[in-house]
């Protein structure tokens, strides 16, 4: 029973994840923009509208796929499990770029989730913003290993803390 709890926990949690996207999603045209499948297609039709800054700079937001759960372990058990969304914000046109190597960024981002966590990345107040810049600088280090300089910002989408 032991074995199986933390698995019990990481459905109940990504269960709990999928229903609050589904319950909170804003309503109109960003959800359809949300929904946008790597298609590309679908991801032309947003190419050209413009950043909301001074106007000069066009920018388009992709989502990864899925969720991150990550796993808080405390004394060599699972203390915590961490379930976080990212997007990119990149230049127009890498698009069908960044869905080939998904996967491969994926597991670097991990990777990075992962050292976070296990310095303590997810202890105590992790939301403070100077707690997420670092994170968010570590994440667009490894984002621009794949994408080079296409990327301008990793965005934390959403960020959750389920104790155990």
């Amino acid at each position: 029973m032991g074995k199986l709890l933390p698995i019990v926990f990481l459905m109940a949690g990504l269960a709990a994840g999928v229903g609050a996207r589904i319950i909170l999603a804003p309503s109109g045209e960003p959800e359809d923009h949300k929904e946008v499948t790597p298609k590309t297609k679908a991801d032309k039709t947003d190419k050209s509208k413009p950043d909301k800054g001074d106007g000069s700079e066009v920018h388009e937001y992709l989502k990864l796929t899925k969720q991150f759960v990550v796993p808080v372990v405390t004394e060599d058990e699972i203390s915590a499990l961490v379930t976080m969304s990212l997007s990119l914000e990149v230049r127009p046109g890498i698009t069908e770029a960044f869905y080939e190597i998904e996967p491969k960024l994926r597991d670097r981002f991990l990777q990075v989730l992962f050292d976070y966590a296990n310095i303590g990345g997810f202890d105590g107040a992790f939301t403070r913003s100077d707690n997420l810049a670092a994170l968010r600088q570590a994440l667009l280090e490894v984002a621009r290993k794949d994408l080079g300089q296409d990327v301008s910002q990793v965005l934390i989408m959403s960020v959750s803390r389920q104790d155990t």
